[in-house]
């Protein structure tokens, strides 16, 4: 039964995916691409609907329009949905996603730009690309670990990616003095409404060598899940600023929030723009600790 239940979701989500991949390709094709921007956050919400996962919010995001290189840690595949819910954005990911059936082609659409890891060059190819972005007004999100946690600790924070919001000051035409760093922390505090502890956070995360396929199945019989985004205070980048500097209070804010969020105390609320649910405190994730956030 839980099979069959399961394939009525994807099939729900393939005809979601149909429906809107006509307007969103005419959008880009004969519009201004406004239709484009926001076909993705409403895919990622039927998703999000259809399999039982439920996004909060907290803190103050960047306004609409404001161009921000958001700093984030990364858990699971989940994280993409979870963040593309909330409004159009487009994200930095490894090259080999761009060939994987169907989840490329939803990267593409998205606007995602790829890095080739194994190439050092292409370090300052993606700082232009994403400078360029940047400059336009954009919303990029960096996973700045460099890959995905066991939901249980932090990773350091990479820096070399953050030189985009200098290339961003720089890029030829554009009007920009600073750019706006944005930590975000992605927690999971949640399962069928009862905490998650540190054993069971890794059920959740997405990992090392772990298939997309079996993790994907044990993620649809373990029921509803609860996804909190915590939005940090911004960080000014200016065209003096050290990168290494920045990058190191960013991923400070983003273990903070993670500590609040284990250790069950309140997170400051600022107005934030919320979709479905209001925005509250971050949820206890049990008593145990995280001693590498």
């Amino acid at each position: 039964m839980s099979g069959l239940l399961t394939a009525l979701r994807l099939a729900l989500c393939a005809l979601a995916f149909a429906v809107l991949i006509g307007p969103h390709w005419l959008s880009l094709r004969f519009g201004r691409g406004r239709v484009a921007a926001h076909a993705p956050a409403l895919f990622h919400r039927i998703v999000l609907r259809i399999f039982g996962v439920r996004v909060t919010q907290s803190g103050t995001p960047p306004a609409p329009g404001e161009p921000a290189l958001v700093l984030a840690n990364h858990v699971s595949w989940l994280d993409i949905a979870a963040l593309g819910s909330l409004r159009p954005l487009s994200f930095v990911a490894k090259s080999e996603i761009a060939g994987w059936p169907l989840i490329g082609t939803l990267a593409r659409l998205q606007r995602t730009v790829f890095i080739d890891r194994a190439r050092r060059a292409a370090t300052a190819h993606v700082n232009a690309t994403v400078g360029t972005r940047l400059a336009a007004g954009d919303l990029i999100v960096l996973f700045a670990e460099g890959t995905t946690g066991d939901g249980n600790r932090i990773l350091p924070f990479r820096s070399s990616l953050v030189g985009a919001a200098r290339a961003a000051i720089q890029a030829e035409g554009a009007r920009l003095d600073r750019i706006r760093l944005q930590p975000l922390a992605i927690t999971y505090p949640r399962r069928n409404g009862l905490p998650l502890d540190r054993s069971e956070r890794p059920e959740v995360a997405w990992y090392g060598d772990m298939e997309l396929a079996p993790h994907l199945a044990l993620f649809v019989r373990r029921g509803p899940i609860d996804v909190h985004v915590v939005w940090g205070a911004p960080i000014t980048f200016e065209a003096g600023t050290d990168r290494k500097a920045v990058t190191a209070l960013a991923e400070a804010q983003v273990r903070a929030a993670m500590r609040r969020a284990v250790t069950g105390r309140p997170e400051p609320l600022a107005p934030c723009e919320e979709r479905r649910e209001p925005a509250g405190p971050a949820t206890d994730l049990g008593t145990a600790g995280l001693p590498a956030v």
